[in-house]
């Protein structure tokens, strides 16, 4: 197969003219002879543009399903920057997506004749609905659970480290009275009659209980909102003993957390240290800016489509649980206690 180098020593030009030339580059201030001559020599040599290659390829088409209902993602900047990040991959790699919400699906928005090649199934899903979407289209892959690691591919994040590190920060501090603000683990998370285990509580409670120092009181537990985070950190503040620090499972709660310690008349980090998960793009600009959690949306959404195209070309039958990294970014919300 011709290469740009042999184009460019056929017809006397560079190399990076050859490229721009192919590449259809508008803004190239190059002879209209020239263009020809290079084109007709490429024509000739049989040589195929990257740009060419691509539209020569099979045109996938993929469901991107989100497991809550529209409102929730809006208020919700972690699940919506992985769904942007799967339908930008889905963009440049020239893949036909349809982005839905199960809701939708479950009102018949789509059928089992939707022609689908794959399915992109973000968040938590019932095994009623892992049904329905199993009916669609045997290519599934789940991001941020693991329904089944055996029968689907799954993209989920190293919580256990996530949450360790944060807690040995704080520990590092000089903190041992370390509150816990996370989700409720809700009935409808039972999946073919196993309880999802939720990791952030549970690795919190193991290190807490590492130091003898785990308490009940010392944990609340509502839904990952703003609204809860605001309500639960109230209630822990209305106890008699109040946490130097507050270990909170997602940054939407930390910053309802954020409201509900301002208007308590406390200070943060003075008072109390917050560390949340995620990092969405607000938490830099809170104040004090947020310490958190780092997950990679952007990569798990790339990540998601990369394996589930690999899945669907090679008919590959063996599943892929991929675990992906998070970072503890230190930011303004935690200091050293004084106790």
């Amino acid at each position: 197969m011709a290469t740009i180098k042999d184009i460019a020593k056929e017809a006397g030009v560079s190399i990076s003219t050859i490229s721009r030339i192919l590449n259809l580059d508008k803004t190239l201030n190059v002879s209209e002879e020239t263009r020809k001559k290079v084109l007709k020599i490429a024509e000739e040599m049989n040589y195929i543009t990257i740009r060419q290659r691509k539209q020569k390829e099979k045109s996938y088409k993929i469901g991107v399903i989100s497991s809550f209902v529209e409102l929730k993602e809006l208020n919700d900047p972690y699940f919506l920057s992985i769904r942007m990040a799967i339908e930008k991959k889905c963009n440049e790699e020239n893949i036909d997506f349809k982005s839905l919400y199960i809701n939708k699906i479950l009102d018949n928005s789509i059928n089992n004749e939707e022609e689908l090649d794959g399915i992109i199934a973000v968040g938590i899903f019932k095994e009623e609905e892992i049904k329905i979407l199993k009916a669609i289209t045997k290519n599934i892959i789940f991001v941020d659970s693991s329904p089944d690691e055996w029968e689907f591919d799954s993209i989920v994040v190293d919580f256990k480290h996530g949450v360790n590190s944060a807690m040995k920060y704080l520990y590092e501090l000089g903190h041992r009275n370390i509150g816990y603000i996370g989700a409720k683990v809700v009935p409808h998370n039972d999946i073919n009659g196993v309880e999802l285990i939720n990791y952030r509580e549970k690795t919190y409670r193991e290190f807490m209980e590492n130091i003898n120092n785990y308490r009940d009181e010392w944990v609340y537990k509502g839904n990952f909102t703003l609204e809860d985070g605001y309500e639960l950190m109230k209630g822990m503040l209305s106890n008699k003993d109040i946490p130097t620090a507050v270990f909170i499972a997602s940054d939407p709660m930390a910053i309802g957390a954020y409201k509900a310690i301002m208007e308590a008349g406390y200070s943060m980090p003075k008072d109390i240290s917050i560390i949340g998960f995620d990092d969405i793009v607000t938490a830099k600009f809170l104040t004090p800016a947020l310490t958190t959690i780092k997950v990679y949306t952007d990569f798990m959404g790339e990540t998601a489509v990369n394996t589930l195209i690999e899945r669907i070309k090679d008919d590959r039958e063996m599943s892929k649980k991929i675990v992906l990294p998070v970072k503890l970014i230190k930011r303004d919300s935690c200091i050293k206690t004084s106790d």
